[in-house]
């Protein structure tokens, strides 16, 4: 747990926006704190909230800027929806020391008025749950009745936590000694670091920091470069709910200086812990950086989901969830269906209804557009990767049976698409490919089904449909991943645990348990009685 002294920020200032064409862009001038006047950007057929939309850095209650920004793009048409301050490692050390002075006095206070804040910070959330969807859609390109859906599911967590607050549990231990007792208390573990991914940005980081603050940490949170508005939406929420300075802070920078914050806030000595979600390879650099100090750590890492259809199933429920799992967000979620295994006795009439479910269900388009079911890939770098696997699958002998290109709306859309005559040795088969690709191989038995399904060194998520109930009961055992979906293409929810195995990641995020990540335990003997 960290040791508390005092720290005095110096004073913070604002940059002032101008508006150039149809961007926000920073300009030098600078002023004393305070609501800084923004203007509305409008991307297609939506505008987006002049009140939330901030692009400076946000430390110990003050939004202050950096000496350069960054450019926010909209994914669906590369044009610019803002400039962000571009933060650096002095600042993401500066964030820190504000939130360790803030922890001095937030793990004081107590379990109900901590409960009472976050319930605040839910309340306005919903109040603005549609402009801040507006937000997630802008920046990422999600179509916005998923980018609402995302808000609700967002706000549940400052909700959920608001209550568990008020349920952090000691224990006292009968032992033998009848002079002595013994007692277990639960305390904060102290400065929290998130980072967090694009795909969710703004569930991702309630999902932490409503834990954190609930157990009476403070937290630093650097967003992802593709995604800061959203992070930075919510601590304007969070300052209007009357969170306290410092308890929850961010600091924005772009991807070339992301290497560097990152490394300054996991190897300070003020960091208790590190809450991250993003790739294995990412994760295991965190991992190094806070093996110095032997820091707390939970990890939400990648995945490679199966999606196996046993000849049991009921191939409609079965591919109503496959449709639910692998086209969310275009595809670009951790817990989405990577692989699709489908027994012999029903794979040709799961495929063919797979396919006319993609061709009539599924319509790419821009994320403000009322129909769009399917928006961009969050950059070309994505786009890239589908078609790497589309390619290698292939020329290896795989079938397009629907989709396999890019879509004609620009290079950031990829057409949905599945594949037949998928076998092991194709990159889309032990690769994750977070995009709309839809690869099915085909299986005899169970047993081979469950070797082929366990064979990464990932285990996140699963899914697998039957109508036998002690198979289910079997494969659900076997399958060696954290999250199983059993005739079910959707799992997530606030009040169930989140989080994977082998290389999957650590720890668990939401639910009752998740709370205990950001708590330390101590033991207290009392003798002399």
């Amino acid at each position: 747990m960290a040791t508390c002294f005092c720290w005095r920020g110096c004073g913070a200032l604002h940059g002032r926006l101008a508006l150039h064409g149809r961007g926000l862009r920073g300009v030098a001038g600078l002023r004393a704190p305070g609501p800084a006047p923004l203007r509305t950007y409008v991307p297609g057929r939506g505008g987006l909230p002049a009140a939330l939309l901030r692009t400076d850095g946000f430390v110990g209650g003050r939004w202050i800027p950096a000496a350069a920004a960054f450019p926010v793009l909209d994914p669906a048409s590369g044009a610019e929806l803002g400039r962000v301050a571009d933060c650096g490692a002095p600042e993401a050390r500066a964030a820190v020391r504000a939130a360790h002075e803030a922890f001095c006095t937030w793990r004081g206070v107590s379990a109900k008025e901590r409960s009472s804040l976050l319930r605040k910070w839910y309340d306005l959330m919903i109040q603005n749950k549609d402009d801040l969807a507006k937000i997630i859609t802008a920046e990422s390109g999600k179509p916005l009745k998923e980018a609402q859906g995302e808000i609700l599911y967002s706000a549940l967590f400052l909700e959920w936590f608001s209550e568990e607050a008020r349920r952090i549990y000691g224990d006292i231990i009968s032992i033998p000694s009848k002079d002595k007792r013994a007692l277990v208390l639960k305390q904060p573990l102290g400065v929290a670091v998130v980072i967090t991914p694009w795909n969710f940005p703004s569930a991702m980081i309630t999902r932490k920091v409503g834990a954190a603050l609930a157990a009476g940490c403070t937290v630093v949170v650097k967003p992802a470069e593709d995604t800061p508005f959203s992070a930075l939406a919510l601590a304007e929420l969070a300052n209007q709910a009357g969170i306290p300075p410092g308890v929850y802070n961010v600091i924005p920078c772009s991807q070339k200086k992301a290497k560097d914050v990152g490394e300054a806030l996991c190897t300070d000595p003020l960091v208790s812990k590190i809450s991250f979600t993003g790739s294995t390879a990412t994760g295991k650099i965190l991992l190094h950086h806070a093996a110095n100090s032997v820091k707390r750590i939970s990890m939400e890492l990648g995945g490679h989901a199966p999606f196996i259809v046993f000849d049991s199933a009921n191939v409609d429920q079965a591919v109503a969830g496959a449709m639910a799992s692998k086209f969310r967000n275009s595809g670009q979620t951790c817990v989405c269906s990577n692989r699709f295994l489908v027994q012999k006795g029903i794979h040709d009439s799961f495929v063919k209804k797979f396919a006319e479910a993609i061709k009539t269900s599924l319509h790419v388009g821009n994320g403000f557009e009322e129909r769009t079911t399917q928006g961009p890939l969050i950059n070309e770098k994505a786009v890239e990767k589908v078609e790497k696997h589309v390619s290698d699958a292939l020329s290896k002998g795989a079938t397009v049976v629907t989709g396999g290109k890019r879509h004609q709306l620009g290079k950031n859309f990829f057409e949905p698409t599945l594949l037949s005559n998928v076998t092991q040795d194709m990159l889309c088969s032990h690769e994750e490919t977070f995009g709309p690709l839809a690869p099915v191989i085909k299986f005899n038995s169970e047993e081979e089904a469950v070797t082929i399904a366990n064979a990464m060194d990932v285990g996140l998520a699963g899914y697998f449909y039957s109508q036998d109930p002690a198979q289910i009961w079997r494969v659900a055992e076997q399958l060696e991943v954290g999250m199983v979906g059993v005739n079910e293409g959707l799992i997530s929810t606030v009040e169930c645990p989140f989080g994977g195995v082998k290389q999957s990641g650590l720890g668990r995020e939401g639910s009752k348990y998740g709370i205990d990540e950001y708590l330390e335990l101590k033991y207290v003997c009392f003798g002399g009685l």
